[in-house]
């Protein structure tokens, strides 16, 4: 892990308990950075979602024939 901010919380030890379980991880600090980067996926996922393959000012791609 990188060094970066650090912070106090307050965390419900019966959550980070299961967090640790579920993410195989003995490490809070490790717990919560895999759970910030799940939640900052899942945000990208559901923007590009709600896009509907769509992204204004884009150009195709030129298609190349398979020979």
């Amino acid at each position: 892990m990188l060094a970066g901010m650090r912070i106090t919380i307050d965390i419900d030890d019966e959550l980070m308990g299961a967090a640790q379980q579920v993410a195989g991880v003995a490490a809070k600090a490790a717990v919560i950075e895999i759970a910030l980067r799940a939640l900052v996926a899942t945000a990208a996922r559901q923007r590009l979602a709600a896009m509907h393959g769509a992204l204004p000012k884009v150009k195709a791609p030129s298609r190349r024939r398979v020979q």
